[in-house]
């Protein structure tokens, strides 16, 4: 008897050590969130991105879309601070700038087949400027996670893509 109740007891420990541990855990989960994604990305729950002009679209989580900011910072923000173009300052990476291109880079799909096949603003040429993102380089999954992340930042982010010099401060 005397057994049976102390491996009652180890049970009841291990069982409340590991629901502690679970609960404990998912603080920690959310904490992986980016803090400039919390802020300005409204990321509460997946949000859902444009995937092609047909209205489709995708959802992204918090943490995809920190790990898109993670890839951007890696390998775009060099020409691409705060979504300024340095080398053409009147093409951002603003949401009008990403319509206006040919083809329009405002859904997912054509902004990942930018990445793969950098061209001119209206299409007609290829970009010197900018890098070709194989394969071999970001995965389809990274450079998705990339494109989401530009794309809700373009579209919740204020003074995303505009110039420190055009920016009206309203105090």
């Amino acid at each position: 008897m005397g057994y049976s109740k102390l491996f009652v007891h180890f049970l009841l420990t291990i069982l409340i050590l590991g629901i502690s541990l679970f609960s404990w855990s998912l603080p920690t989960q959310a904490a992986s969130i980016d803090p400039f994604i919390r802020r300005y990305f409204e990321v509460s729950q997946p949000v859902e991105i444009p995937v092609d002009g047909k209205g489709n679209t995708r959802q992204f989580s918090g943490d995809d879309l920190t790990q898109g900011k993670a890839l951007f910072e890696q390998n775009c923000v060099n020409c691409h601070v705060g979504g300024v173009t340095l080398q053409y300052p009147s093409l951002s990476l603003s949401l009008e700038a990403l319509k206006g291109a040919t083809p329009s880079r405002d859904n997912l799909n054509n902004l990942v087949a930018y990445f793969r096949n950098p061209v001119s603003y209206d299409g007609t040429d290829y970009n010197y400027w900018c890098r070709e993102v194989s394969e071999n380089w970001l995965s389809t999954d990274e450079a998705e996670k990339m494109a989401a992340y530009l794309l809700r930042a373009a579209e919740k982010v204020p003074y995303w893509g505009v110039q420190q010099n055009q920016q009206t401060p309203s105090f």
